[in-house]
């Protein structure tokens, strides 16, 4: 079952054709309500989109879809890549989407789509004896059709027609028009909507703006802002501490920055650079500081990816490293390094972008920002909500949206969609490339194909039961070859008695260890107090030690076998974090003792208490190989 993130609010206003987020018009008419698939985040279509629709359908099918002054909404749906409800005239048209397999991309009508599209291409006539049982929602047989347009082939998106040339069906074809024609046995059309003959909806002609839609929508525009402003003003005093917006350069911040602006004068934003920005996002969060006056704090975490990536190898869905390097440890350097006490930040999370976000509180705490609090005051915002309040303030957004973008973020997120990707290569061949080199490489070392990449698989470490299947109809091998892990720890002795007392645990990181690099980060002294002797760190806590030899060895001992395993897995960590610390600072927010900074990489420089939360946090110990 189909999981709601929040109510479906896309209606529709038969009068003056335009898209309405509640049942009454602002001219007082009664709206009627499209049943969108959820999880409903509706937005506008811009040029860009309405242009790829058109593209698409005259390509298919010899007609482009959407005429001239019409506004139109997508309604992103659930699909194992990119795929939008396309809807005007107050109906669901059909879907564009984004095919893998294919690598381009694909518009499935539904039935008033098709009645739009009749006269082109990739349509076939049925004999008078089938149309009731196709209404019904039979597919079509060979058998039963009676024309077949010449172009049709196998896997294409088809119109079924009565001989009366009506629409009672749409649906891919599982053979060409040829074999259709030849009468014999087996499905000439996996069919997908069924019904019965009808005339199009088409509403009446005249050109709209999003203005208009604007004007349309104000009322309820209003309450939602209302609302907002309380929120923001109820939160803000409530904390008491100092009000910080976190602008990302995308649709969600803007809207938040606007509504903190009208509601407060004393506040800072804050733009976290990942070093994964695209330059348009960058000149937007500038730009819009400087437009509205407002001090601007930014922390940018350089090549941290780069030189973080043969560590953690490619960021995945299951597996986003990045997000902690570059994106969290850069928030929490920065209101470590502004905010003694921490801030609350206004965030532009939105209920209906995700299942994790939908059971999230309006205002949280950041477990991986542990000084900051942050607070949505657009929870209950459709992306349409977003848009639609934007347009009426006139707001400069980010300009990728116009291009293509659904949403702005790094622009080579492991959770993009391919149809990005391809996207991304058209307008910036220069990072599509560097990342496809990247990864090219790391295929040809892991003993994965191009194609590997080409598809996008590198997205997963598990490919998802869909993508899997296409892998394997196109013969793709997607298992790595296992290869020699850098810096790998291996127990050498296990526990065993110690002579002192107690038990001891040995084990080898197998290379030759940075002494010095690990005793001047002061990590070890997580496990205890620490010396140096020729060769060897010692790092002791009553009658418990650890020894950290140049050779690579260590030796844990505790009390019992429980003591000693827990300190080796400890030192263990600690060492990685040592020697291959990226700098991103995410441990600076998680230590409440304040006593580790970051100069290059995280240093203790204190009293540790032990907590070992800045281990547990530290991406190195959750990704690292």
């Amino acid at each position: 079952m189909t999981h709601y993130l929040g109510e479906l609010l896309l209606y529709w206003c038969p009068s003056c054709n335009l898209p309405i987020l509640g049942k009454t018009c602002a001219c007082g008419s009664a709206t009627k309500k499209i049943e969108i698939t959820p999880p409903g985040d509706i937005r506008p279509a811009f040029p860009y989109d309405i242009d790829l629709i058109n593209r698409t359908t005259e390509k298919q099918f010899g007609i482009r879809l959407i005429p001239e002054g019409r506004l139109v909404v997508l309604n992103k749906a659930p699909y194992e890549d990119r795929m939008d409800e396309v809807v005007f005239d107050g109906a669901i048209m059909g879907s564009l989407r984004f095919e893998i397999e294919r690598m381009e991309w694909v518009f499935i009508p539904r039935l008033e789509g098709a009645r739009r599209l009749v006269g082109g291409k990739k349509w076939l006539v049925v004999d008078k004896g089938a149309v009731d049982f196709l209404i019904k929602g039979a597919s079509v047989l060979a058998p039963g059709v009676n024309e077949a347009e010449e172009s049709i082939v196998e896997d294409d998106e088809v119109i079924v027609l009565t001989p009366q040339k009506e629409v009672i069906a749409t649906g891919r074809a599982r053979m060409n028009a040829q074999r259709m024609l030849t009468h014999e046995k087996g499905m000439a059309v996996k069919t997908r909507w069924n019904g019965k003959p009808e005339p199009s909806s088409e509403l009446k002609e005249g050109e709209k703006t999003w203005d208009d839609a604007v004007v349309a929508n104000m009322l309820i525009l209003k309450k939602f802002e209302e609302k907002s402003h309380r929120f923001i003003k109820n939160v803000s005093e409530t904390t008491g501490k100092p009000i910080t917006v976190s602008y990302s350069g995308g649709k969600d911040s803007l809207v938040t920055l606007l509504l903190v602006r009208d509601t407060t004068s004393d506040f800072d934003i804050l733009f976290a650079d990942t070093g994964l920005e695209f330059v348009e996002t960058v000149d937007n969060v500038k730009e819009t500081a400087k437009e509205l006056g407002l001090p601007l704090k930014i922390h940018s975490s350089g090549e941290a990816f780069w030189n973080s990536i043969d560590n953690f190898g490619p960021p995945t869905v299951e597996a986003r490293w990045c997000c902690k390097v570059c994106k969290l440890g850069a928030i929490t350097q920065l209101i470590e390094n502004n905010y003694e006490n921490g801030c609350l930040s206004f965030i532009g999370q939105r209920k209906y972008e995700s299942e994790v976000r939908a059971n999230s509180d309006h205002i949280w705490k950041n477990p991986w920002v542990g000084n900051q609090i942050g607070a949505t005051p657009i929870q209950n915002w459709t992306a349409l909500h977003v848009w639609l309040y934007l347009f009426w303030k006139k707001a400069k957004y980010n300009p990728l949206y116009g291009q293509g973008f659904d949403r702005i973020g790094c622009w080579l997120c492991p959770s993009a969609s391919m149809a990005d990707f391809t996207r991304l290569c058209e307008i910036h061949p220069e990072l599509s490339e560097k990342l496809e080199k990247y990864l090219l490489d790391y295929a040809s070392r892991s003993g994965l194909p191009e194609e590997w990449v080409t598809h996008g698989f590198w997205r997963w470490q598990v490919l998802p039961k869909s993508i899997q299947m296409i892998a394997e109809k196109k013969g793709i091998n997607t298992i790595a070859k296992s290869s020699k892990k850098p810096l790998q720890f291996t127990m050498t002795i296990g526990y065993r008695p110690c002579r002192a007392g107690g038990m001891t645990a040995e084990g080898s990181f197998g290379t030759p260890l940075n002494l010095q690099q690990i005793e001047l980060s002061g990590l070890l002294t997580i496990i205890g107090e620490t010396n140096s002797i020729d060769g060897v760190i010692i790092a002791q806590t009553g009658e418990n030690n650890v020894h950290v030899y140049a050779s690579g060895t260590v030796v844990a001992r505790g009390g019992n076998e429980d003591e000693a395993r827990e300190l080796i897995g400890l030192a263990q960590k600690t060492i990685l974090r040592a020697v291959t610390c990226t700098g991103c600072g995410v441990c600076v927010g998680q230590c409440t003792a304040r006593v580790i900074s970051v100069n290059g990489t995280a240093q203790i420089n204190g009293k540790c208490t032990r907590c070992g939360k800045c281990t547990r946090a530290c991406p190195v110990v959750k990704f690292g190989k």
